[in-house]
């Protein structure tokens, strides 16, 4: 596994990426002063990004089905666990867009080639509030087997 968005495994069968590009932005407020440069305060971070780019061989590696996926996957309008292989958690991400471009066509018009990019956004407000989420739907799926069971138990 290189990577996982939610469900969703990056791996050399399915969409293996080349390139990552992160990128973190940081807030700074300007105060302009007379005769003097301006102050900075800093307000904290700002914009997260990371974008995936790849290109897949369909006879060799996965195919357009995979990035339907991630397509359908941005359609839902939801969030998305980022974690590495190596384990490190990177956080909540949306998909903002996909790209492809096809290429080296058969005789049938199937891409043999397809370069892809995967342009994502990190949405949580920090590592703390992120795990409180997760605390929360775990607790919630809890609840909900609980009184599954208990419902059973008793047959109502």
């Amino acid at each position: 596994m290189m990577m996982s968005l939610g469900l969703f495994v990056f791996k050399l069968s399915t969409l293996p990426y080349q390139t990552t590009n992160h990128q973190v932005n940081y807030t700074w407020a300007e105060n302009a002063r007379f005769g003097q440069r301006a102050v900075s305060q800093f307000l904290g971070p700002g914009k997260e990004t990371l974008k995936l780019t790849g290109q897949l061989l369909p006879e060799l590696t996965g195919g357009m089905r995979y990035l339907q996926t991630l397509q359908s996957m941005a359609d839902s309008g939801r969030e998305w666990p980022l974690i590495e292989g190596n384990g490190t958690i990177h956080g909540m991400f949306v998909i903002e867009s996909l790209t492809n471009d096809n290429g080296e066509f058969n005789s049938n018009g199937q891409a043999r080639s397809i370069s892809f990019s995967i342009f994502l956004k990190r949405v949580d407000e920090s590592q703390a509030a992120m795990f409180g989420d997760l605390m929360a739907q775990a607790e919630g799926l809890y609840n909900k087997a609980s009184s599954a069971i208990g419902n059973f138990i008793t047959g109502g």
